[in-house]
């Protein structure tokens, strides 16, 4: 696959919400030899992490519109299209825990479970060349 951010219907991105960010970054850069770079943002940190010096995904604290949830990893699909892709798995019997909306300088984002329960992100980014 040549772009992952790109290609409509890829697995890009895995992402943990934790309620201890600094003893999984321990824990997971001792498992799998981790590489970890904090980006302190506005109402919180988030370390991407790497491997061979390429961002395979993401450690955060679980945010406050999530209180209450579990430690969980998630994982983010691209989509051509979140509006269109979130509408479609509505008429799917989709469930939409967070409905789409924008992250600065990353893209635009949706929650999504599907109808067994599972529960998955469709993404799409921003172009990083522009």
């Amino acid at each position: 696959m040549k772009d992952h951010y790109k290609t409509n219907g890829a697995f890009s991105w895995n992402e943990l919400m934790t309620t201890d960010p600094e003893a999984a970054k321990l824990f997971y850069a001792e498992l799998f030899g981790w590489e970890l770079e904090d980006y302190p943002m506005e109402e919180t940190n988030y370390t991407v992490v790497k491997v061979g010096g390429e961002g395979q995904g993401g450690i955060m604290q679980i945010p406050p519109e999530a209180k209450g949830a579990p430690p969980n990893w998630g994982t983010y699909i691209t989509v051509d299209d979140v509006d269109a892709t979130v509408e479609k798995a509505t008429t799917l019997q989709a469930t939409v825990l967070m409905p789409p909306r924008d992250v600065p300088e990353v893209g635009r984002m949706a929650i999504v479970q599907d109808p067994q329960g599972a529960v998955f992100m469709v993404i799409t980014y921003v172009d990083m060349n522009a």
